[in-house]
C-alpha cells in the first residue's frame, strides 16, 4: 500500500491559518456567523479553525457539532449498524451564516446528509462549506466547497486518510493511500 503525504504537520498548520484568515476576511466580526463541524473529523478541524480565529482576531465564534448518521443515504445498506456520535448545537442557526466544516470532500453525500440534519436546528440565512481536502473528479452530487485547504486529483481506488494528534497520532498528517 503506497502512501503519499499530502500535508504534514507544518503545512497543515499553515493551511489552517490560511483558511481561518479567509473566514475572517469574509465574515468580519462573525456577529451573524457560526461554525458547525461534521462528526468526527470535521469537528476536530472546526475546533482548530475556531482556535486559530481566536488567536488571529480575538473572536469567540459559536461552534456546533453535527452528527449525520441517521441522515445518510446508505444508513440501511450496511451490514453492521453505524454508531452515532453526539450532536451539540447550543445555539439557534435560524437566520445565521453557517460555516459547515468537514475534513474531506469526496462524493458530496456526507454534505447532503449534513444539510438535512442541520435543518432540524432552523433555517440558516446562508451555508458555506469548508473542507481540508477536496478530492476532485469524484463527486456524485453537485456540491463544492467555498473554502478548500488542498485539492487532490485522486482515483476511485485511493483514499485520503487524515491523522490528528487528538486521535492519538504522534503528528498531524494527511495521506493519499492506494488500496
Amino acid at each position: 500500500m503506497a502512501k503519499i503525504n499530502i500535508l504534514n504537520s507544518k503545512r497543515l498548520d499553515i493551511t489552517i491559518s490560511r483558511l481561518s484568515q479567509q473566514l475572517i476576511e469574509n465574515h468580519g466580526d462573525f456577529k451573524d456567523s457560526v461554525i458547525v463541524g461534521i462528526q468526527k473529523s470535521g469537528v476536530l478541524l472546526a475546533e482548530r479553525i475556531k482556535q486559530r480565529i481566536k488567536e488571529l482576531a480575538d473572536l469567540d465564534i459559536p461552534l456546533g457539532k453535527l452528527d449525520i448518521t441517521f441522515h445518510r443515504d446508505d444508513f440501511r445498506r450496511r451490514d453492521s449498524p453505524l454508531a452515532p456520535n453526539k450532536t451539540e448545537i447550543p445555539f439557534i442557526i435560524e437566520g445565521k451564516n453557517v460555516i459547515l466544516v468537514d475534513d474531506v470532500l469526496y462524493t458530496g453525500r456526507s454534505i447532503r446528509s449534513a444539510m438535512d440534519a442541520m435543518m432540524a436546528f432552523g433555517r440558516p440565512s446562508k451555508v458555506e462549506f469548508l473542507t481540508l481536502v477536496d478530492r476532485k473528479y469524484s463527486r456524485h452530487l453537485p456540491i463544492e466547497a467555498k473554502y478548500v485547504g488542498k485539492t487532490v486529483n485522486s482515483i476511485q481506488s485511493q483514499r485520503v486518510i487524515v491523522e490528528w494528534n487528538e486521535q492519538g497520532f504522534a503528528e498531524d498528517n494527511i495521506w493519499l493511500v492506494n488500496q
